[in-house]
């Protein structure tokens, strides 16, 4: 392929693949190998094309680009890079990402490699169960709600791909209308993942450990009449950022099975409820009549077996390098 590419540079009809820098090219070369492997390890599905108005990005390593007082130029290009930024970093990036999303917007990464501190170790665990009235509910109660997003810009979102709908194929004004589109999307995204971050950070700094059922979300969002609230309730991105958090703080992520019966489970007296239904948010044990709300007796049950399956090395999963906890 990387001769190839070099026979399609002196090609007249490619002579554009001169415009940009050789080390995006070979890159893209990289990026396409990776994909491959990718695809014969079964880890992901067959590469495809990507398409014009998705989102599109280039990679320059070293040599492709320079930084110097937090000025940004990259190869044949004359003017520096206009940056506005949203963090800053110490050390020297290895390479830059440069990314157009759908709604038009860019951005830019930058590879650094930096040491982030464990936090100072606290004597606090905390149960987490997940739903969809709130993203989760927490074993000493308390409860993030959720804000919706899609729900709350469905109606804006639905008129403006009406009107994209009506739009000429081809047309200046369907590219403006996919934009108005675009950008709605890109205003949900923004904001679930501004809302999971805020949520992840602060369960992090509050618990040394959380336990957490290992659910099947793929499998649940097949039930159409839930698809769409656990989709915009974005769990796997709740786990994900919660995942990775711990092992930048040194904290615990304690998994438990998911056929465990966290919600129809008495977190006082241990009797097991056989039919609870999903509109039932509070209930009685018939055992020893305690009132219980669903969501906080799972985060409850949830914790006492992800403490249980700890002191035992059952069911749990550790991200933490070595157990931090006491």
């Amino acid at each position: 392929m990387s001769s190839l590419l070099t026979q399609l540079k002196n090609d007249k009809e490619h002579l554009w693949l001169k415009e940009v820098s050789s080390v995006s090219l070979q890159q893209s070369l990289r990026d396409l190998d990776k994909a491959f492997t990718n695809f014969f390890s079964k880890r992901a599905k067959y590469p495809r094309f990507k398409k014009k108005n998705s989102r599109q990005s280039v990679r320059y390593t070293k040599g492709g680009f320079s930084i110097k007082n937090s000025i940004v130029t990259i190869a044949k290009s004359k003017e520096p890079l206009k940056i506005r930024w949203s963090r800053r970093f110490s050390g020297k990036p290895s390479s830059i990402t440069i990314s157009k999303d759908s709604s038009g917007r860019y951005f830019v990464s930058f590879l650094v490699k930096e040491q982030v501190d464990h936090l100072p170790k606290i004597d606090k665990s905390v149960g987490i169960d997940v739903g969809v009235k709130d993203v989760c509910v927490t074993s000493n109660g308390f409860k993030s709600g959720a804000p919706k997003y899609l729900r709350r810009y469905e109606k804006q979102l639905a008129l403006k791909q009406k009107e994209l709908s009506r739009k000429k194929k081809g047309s200046r004004n369907r590219d403006k209308a996919r934009l108005r589109v675009a950008k709605i999307h890109s205003k949900i995204s923004d904001s679930r993942n501004d809302f999971n971050n805020k949520l992840t950070t602060m369960l992090i700094r509050k618990n040394q450990a959380i336990a957490v059922e290992s659910l099947n979300i793929k499998g649940m969002i097949k039930n159409h009449k839930l698809a769409k609230s656990i989709a915009d309730s974005s769990w796997y991105d709740f786990f994900r950022k919660l995942e990775y958090k711990s092992k930048w703080y040194g904290r615990n992520i304690i998994e438990i099975d998911k056929w465990f019966p966290s919600s129809k489970r008495c977190n006082h007296c241990g009797y097991i409820k056989e039919h609870l239904a999903l509109h039932e948010r509070q209930w009685i044990c018939p055992s020893c009549q305690t009132s219980l709300d669903r969501d906080v007796n799972a985060a409850k049950n949830i914790l006492t077996a992800g403490l249980a399956g700890l002191a035992f090395g059952e069911n749990v999963r550790l991200t933490a390098e070595q157990s931090t906890v006491s």
